[in-house]
């Protein structure tokens, strides 16, 4: 990881747990799209159909197009009220003021991420099919755990396959827990009732010719706070 970027955001009032509470409902991941005001309407139609969290994931783009890509998620994110995370680039997260950083095995630890984004942003962490990573990382301060790939996934054909009973043994380990892999509206359900606080989903919200249905359909599954209510209000 490269070291930070001067963060044009005042500091949060809020530690990075508090705000981890929020995780809850549909996590969209982005796709990789070169065409930046592209990605920046699909996920306000994503945010517009009751996402909750945005993470920005692009393992094509250049340095120079992820600053500029995630720069313009991060203000349309905000704008909504829901929560932001870039994937991999905790220096990038700092840099244009999101609300954290997802990192995976290969994107350094816990205390490297934490470093870089201080404690004010969420680090959350890829445990895949591994409940004792889970628990290594919430030790190190992870904000949430995510799981996965619960089914075939068209992004990750190869990825490991997780067993739904993680999700609900992570319960007790006092984070959000996300599933991600392959996940759709006909089989969110089942997730969700094994103890998921939220689905992440790329394919099946971003592929979608509606978008914001799609991202509706998904989003339903879950109890509605007031926001993701007024969300799908703004969709209809």
């Amino acid at each position: 990881m490269s070291a930070p970027a001067t963060d044009p955001t005042p500091p949060r009032r809020e530690p990075a747990h508090t705000l981890a509470r929020r995780l809850a409902g549909l996590y969209a991941v982005t796709p990789d799209l070169a065409d930046t005001a592209t990605l920046v309407a699909r996920v306000a139609a994503a945010l517009d159909g009751g996402a909750t969290t945005v993470q920005y994931r692009n393992k094509s783009a250049d340095a120079a197009l992820r600053r500029e890509q995630a720069g313009a998620l991060a203000r349309v994110v905000a704008a909504r009220g829901a929560l932001f995370i870039v994937n991999d680039d905790a220096a990038l997260a700092a840099a244009v003021g999101a609300d954290g950083v997802h990192v995976g095995a290969d994107d350094g630890d816990v205390a490297a991420a934490r470093a870089l984004v201080g404690p004010g942003r969420i680090v959350g962490v890829s445990c895949y099919d591994a409940f004792a990573n889970a628990e290594a990382a919430v030790a190190a301060g992870a904000d949430y755990v995510a799981f996965g790939s619960f089914f075939a996934s068209p992004v990750k054909p190869d990825a490991r396959r997780a067993d739904v009973a993680l999700l609900e043994r992570a319960r007790g380990l006092g984070v959000p827990v996300v599933a991600i892999g392959g996940i759709t509206a006909d089989n969110a359900g089942v997730l969700v009732r094994a103890g998921a606080d939220a689905v992440a989903v790329i394919s099946a919200v971003f592929g979608a010719p509606d978008v914001a249905a799609a991202a509706r359909a998904i989003a339903r599954l879950f109890p509605e706070s007031p926001t993701t209510s007024r969300r799908s209000e703004q969709g209809s």
